[in-house]
Formats: structure tokens, C-alpha cells, sequence
């Protein structure tokens, strides 16, 4: 039960810490001056939803007069431009029935020529309706700080029917998406301008009870972020019917078509990039708009009611840890395609239920933390159960590399699981002994006897992994070994018997390496080998565990080995191996031996080598 448990609770702390971070980022974002990465990410995402969404049909009682290049070229003015030229346009805006002229210069210093000013003002008194800017100021630092008003110089003041601040809130990415609703000054609330522009074009009363999220105007509630109105852009730049201020003071707009300024909201402003009041917006990133237009699309917004609403906080909090939820239930599933459907699928769903709900309703659900926290919710249980398995494997690899060769670990792990180890094969069994080892013990230290072993072991154990053997285990310095299993070799006796007359050449080695040094050489190795069917698997407890053979036919391999002190012959194999290798070794039979624990005779071989080889390559008898 506790293997079962324990990944289950992994998943849970995954998701948990994973659901707890986007959380705490998300609340941090709710703090003034805080700009986290996914606030910024959720600008882009707003940015895609409102050009999936597209053009829409700009207002048609809106139009731009333009400062722009063209009006320099014609004029020849330099910047600022007399303010009689402004009056003359004020003048054909009035004479082609202007509803509300909107004034998008700065008006707090006085024209080179005061007159121009007095000039300006007349023609703005004699429109309907009139606005301007103003703008309050900030200098200082943290210690000290001023605040000032800059407003219109006093002729424009007593002209214009409303003034309000200008300010637009450039993101962090430096795009204009809102503009600032309001702000104060010695306790007075000043809104922004565009309010005023649409107060007057529909007869409503001012903008009032303010706050951060939200304010009154024209008997609806506005949404407010952070004390910034959203601008639902209309498209790009050039959405709205643009005229040149020079052809409108010539009068050529007006002879031309005398509606196009009747009844309508008339905003003058720059749009020439020498005048830098260009910014860029979730349309058009790389054609900046002009200020003048930003303004325009804002007062679209206020007199057709078109405000883009917000998710509130703990909504997007809500929906995040509803996220984890679903993330949660999906990670439980096992078919790693169903999981990734579903997760696509649940991605995608959320994606277009969020963008209908904009198309309808105008109204932005959170989308990036969300995502993620669906994302990773099922991802990161994924990886930490991949991970499992590859610390299994890696579990199962070190603990078969004590026993066969690394080849044939790779091998294993590719074609058998640790569950189906366990089971009756047909292989072949080695019991190796040193021929009068115990003898040699009691003549050397422990040190010394283990001097010798370490390096025998190490010697026969690489034989057995070269021709793909498992070791079993050591028991002092016998080794016994099989072939067959964990990877399956029809030829495992073959292989066992190559392995026996390698292991053979080695201790020669070894023999010769230990003369030169001065060492015990005169030993002797006894090996038997038995074909046959034995359960192969892991045996042993919780703590310890071993991969080893047991049946009646590892015995009989053992008792052959036994058999080589009789016989005084290096390698027997019994009547099954036999069968198995007479074609490629040769063989003697050796006698009919009944070995404890059999009631019938077995058959015992003496092999010679390989078939054909000659007789200095042959084994050949100690003496006993």
C-alpha cells in the first residue's frame, strides 16, 4: 500500500506547489508599482484576443483634424503654429456645424503674438462645444515631492465648455492600451478630457464617484483598472476619417463635402512623427497611432458604451485554482495519449470559451496563469513519474550490473520489466571452486588471502559477462553463474562451455602474473556445468535481495563440480549439457555417477576443448 500511496502524494505536493506559487504571484501583481511577467504576458494575450476579434466599424460622428506633414510642407510654419491659423480651422469646423471641437494641444503658454491667442479663444467661444487639455505634474522624489496644474492660459479658460487631464499609460512592453480615467489636485478630481469630449456630444451629466475599479458616467458603470479605463480600439491607425488642417482651413473639406463636421465630435491634433506624440497599441505594434487618434477610439468607447471589462481578482484566483483541479484529475489518468488529448483539449476549450466571452460580452477572463497552472499541473506529475521509472531502472540496472555485464543489462531493460523475472527457464548453470583453496587459507593472512580472490573473482566474472552470463553469487571462492537468463540465449550451454575454457586461459594468467611476483600460483579450478530447467528470479527479503536460480538441476551442477576432485578433471558437464555442445566441443564420457539427491545414475562428461583443436589446447587431467 505504501508504493501505491507514495506517488499520489508527490503528484499532490507538485500541484500544490506549483498552484501556491502562481497564487502568490498573482496576488503580488495586486500591489501598487508591481509589474509581474504574467501581468505582462496577459497584455499580449489581451492584445491577441482584440485582433482575433478584428476591425470594428469605427463611430462616424468622429473625425480627425490633423497636424501632420503634409500641413507642414503647405504652410511652411514651423512648431508651435501661429494661433490665428488655428482659429481660421475652429472657424470652418463652426461653419460646417461642428457638434464638439476637441483642442489636443497645450494652451499654457502664450502665442508669440498675444493677439493670436485672443484669436483662438473667440473661435472656440463661437462652437457649440469646445475642450482642451490640462495636465498636473509631478517632480520630486520619494522624500519630496510638488505637484502642479498646468491648465489652460485665461481667454481659453472662458471659451472652452470643458478641460480635463491627458494622460495615456504606456505598459510595461511601452504599448498604450488605457488611458488615466482621473486624477486630483488640492482634493479636486479632474477627469480625463475625453470624458468631457463625450459628456458634451451626448448631453449627459460629468463623470462622478470614482474609484480604482469602477466610476459613473452617463447612467452606466465604468470599469476601471487601477484607476485606468480600457480603450477598445477600433482597429489600427487610420480608422478614423482624417483631415489635413491646412485643406481644412482652406476650406477644401467643406466644399468638397459640407457634412463633415456636422453634428460630429472634431478632435485637432498631431499625427506627424516629428512631433513625437505617436505610440504604438495591440493593433498596430509596429505603425504607431497618433495621441490625437488614441483619443478618438477613446471617446468611441465612452458614447457607445463599449467598455472592456476586467476578470476582478478573485475571479482569476478562482478560475487558477480550478485549473489545478482539473489538472489534478487529468494527471490521474494512465494512457499517456488520453492525458495529452485531454489536456489539449481542456488548453483549447478554455482558449475559446475566453474568446467568445470577449466577442459577447467584452469582458477578459485571465489567460496565461490559467494555462500555466494547467499545463504544468499535469505536466510536472508526468515528469516526476518519468523521473520514477528512470530511478527505477537505474535501481534495477546498478543491481543487475553486479551480476552480468552492462551489454547485457541494456539489453534486459529493453525487453523485460522486474515483475517478469521471476518464472521456469531452461538455462545453463556454473559451479566453479578452487581446487584446494581452504588449504592455501591457512598458510596466508586474511590480507593476503584476499589479495589473491579479489583479482580471481574479478578475472572469472569478466569471462562470464563476455559471453553473456548472469553471476549468481560468490560463496568464498566459488562462483556460480548461468546463461540464459535474464536475456534468453538459445545457445546458453554453448555459451557456459566457452565461458569455462576462457575462465580456464584466465586463471592461467593469473597464475603466471602471481609466479612473477612471488606469490601462491599452484592452484587448480574445477567447474561443472548442467542444462535444465530451474526457476530463475529474485529471492530474498525487503532489506536484502538476490537474482538466482533454485531447482533440482543448479543442484546437480553443483554436485558436478564436486565430481572434478574425483575425476581430477578441470570441467564436467552432465548428459543434458552434453546434448546441447558435442557438435562444436569434444567430449569424453567420464562414468554413470548416482550424485546425492538423484535415485537414477547421470551421465558425467569430461570435456576436452574445442571440437578439432589440438592436443596442446586440449584439457588434461591434475594429479589428484
Amino acid at each position: 500500500m505504501k508504493k501505491e500511496r507514495k506517488p499520489i502524494k508527490l503528484r499532490v505536493i507538485l500541484l500544490l506547489g506549483t498552484l501556491t506559487l502562481l497564487l502568490l504571484v498573482q496576488i503580488a501583481g495586486l500591489f501598487p508599482n508591481v509589474t509581474t511577467p504574467f501581468e505582462q504576458m496577459e497584455y499580449s494575450a489581451r492584445d491577441l484576443l482584440m485582433r482575433l476579434r478584428g476591425e470594428e466599424t469605427p463611430s462616424d460622428d468622429i473625425v480627425i483634424v490633423a497636424i501632420d506633414d503634409e500641413s507642414f510642407n503647405w504652410t511652411g510654419f514651423q512648431w508651435p503654429w501661429p494661433r490665428s491659423y488655428f482659429a481660421e480651422i475652429v472657424d470652418q469646423i463652426n461653419a460646417g456645424g461642428g457638434k464638439v471641437i476637441g483642442v489636443d494641444i497645450f494652451l499654457f503658454e502664450p502665442d508669440q503674438n498675444v493677439e493670436n491667442d485672443q484669436l483662438f479663444a473667440d473661435a472656440l467661444g463661437r462652437s457649440n462645444s469646445a475642450v482642451n487639455v490640462l495636465q498636473i505634474l509631478k517632480r520630486g522624489d520619494e522624500q519630496f515631492t510638488t505637484f502642479t496644474l498646468l491648465q489652460p492660459l485665461t481667454p481659453y479658460r472662458k471659451a472652452l465648455d470643458g478641460i480635463g487631464i491627458t494622460s495615456f499609460i504606456r505598459d510595461e512592453d511601452a504599448i498604450v492600451r488605457s488611458v488615466q480615467a482621473f486624477d486630483s489636485y488640492n482634493g479636486e478630481t479632474y477627469y480625463h478630457w475625453a470624458f468631457e469630449v463625450a459628456r458634451l456630444y451626448l448631453g449627459t451629466e460629468p463623470p462622478s464617484s470614482a474609484t480604482d475599479t469602477n466610476m459613473k458616467f452617463n447612467g452606466q458603470t465604468v470599469p476601471l483598472n487601477a484607476g485606468q479605463l480600457l480603450v477598445n480600439f477600433s482597429g489600427p491607425a487610420g480608422s478614423y476619417p482624417t483631415y489635413p488642417a491646412y485643406s481644412v482651413a482652406l476650406g477644401d473639406v467643406l466644399e468638397q463635402n459640407p457634412d463633415a463636421f456636422r453634428g460630429k465630435i472634431v478632435l485637432i491634433g498631431a499625427t506627424t512623427v516629428t512631433l513625437q506624440d505617436i505610440y504604438p497599441t495591440p493593433f498596430s505594434t509596429q505603425i504607431p497611432t497618433s495621441g490625437v487618434e488614441i483619443i478618438a477610439s477613446t471617446i468611441d468607447t465612452l458614447i457607445n458604451g463599449k467598455y472592456i471589462t476586467q476578470a476582478p481578482a478573485w475571479l482569476a484566483l478562482l478560475i487558477t485554482m480550478a485549473a489545478a483541479l482539473l489538472a489534478y484529475l487529468i494527471s490521474f489518468l494512465k494512457r499517456p495519449s488520453l492525458t495529452i488529448s485531454l489536456l489539449l483539449a481542456s488548453m483549447v476549450g478554455y482558449l475559446a470559451i475566453g474568446f467568445i466571452i470577449f466577442i459577447r460580452q467584452r469582458y477578459v477572463l485571465p489567460v496565461v496563469v490559467p494555462q500555466i497552472m494547467l499545463f504544468l499541473g499535469v505536466v510536472l506529475p508526468t515528469l516526476e513519474q518519468a523521473v520514477s521509472q528512470e530511478l527505477e531502472k537505474r535501481r534495477v540496472r546498478n543491481l543487475f550490473s553486479r551480476f552480468i555485464s552492462p551489454e547485457m543489462v541494456d539489453q534486459m531493460m529493453s525487453t523485460q520489466d522486474l515483475s517478469s523475472l521471476n518464472k521456469r527457464s531452461d538455462i545453463s548453470i556454473i559451479f566453479s571452486d578452487i581446487r584446494g583453496f581452504t588449504t592455501l587459507s591457512e598458510k596466508l593472512s586474511p590480507e593476503e588471502v584476499v589479495a589473491l580472490l579479489n583479482p580471481y573473482l574479478e578475472a572469472m566474472s569478466k569471462v562470464i559477462y563476455k559471453h553473456g552470463g548472469t553471476v549468481d553469487k560468490y560463496e568464498g571462492d566459488a562462483i556460480i553463474a548461468f546463461f540464459g537468463e535474464p536475456v534468453p540465449f538459445k545457445d546458453h550451454a554453448v555459451r557456459a562451455l566457452r565461458a569455462s575454457l576462457d575462465m580456464r586461459k584466465a586463471l592461467t594468467e593469473l597464475k603466471d602474473q602471481w609466479a612473477k611476483e612471488g606469490r601462491p600460483s599452484s592452484i587448480e579450478m574445477g567447474i561443472g556445468i548442467n542444462s535444465g530447467e530451474v526457476f530463475v528470479g529474485m529471492v530474498g527479503s525487503e532489506q536484502r535481495i538476490n537474482y538466482t536460480v533454485i531447482g533440482d538441476n543448479a543442484n546437480l551442477a553443483s554436485r558436478l563440480q564436486d565430481l572434478t576432485k574425483t575425476y581430477a578433471w578441470p570441467i564436467l558437464i552432465s548428459e543434458s549439457t552434453y546434448q546441447h555442445v558435442k557438435d562444436e566441443f569434444d567430449c569424453e564420457f567420464a562414468d554413470a555417477v548416482t550424485v546425492k539427491g538423484k535415485t537414477q545414475a547421470v551421465n558425467v562428461y569430461k570435456v576436452l576443448g574445442f571440437k578439432g583443436a589440438p592436443a596442446t589446447e586440449q584439457l588434461k587431467s591434475w594429479q589428484k
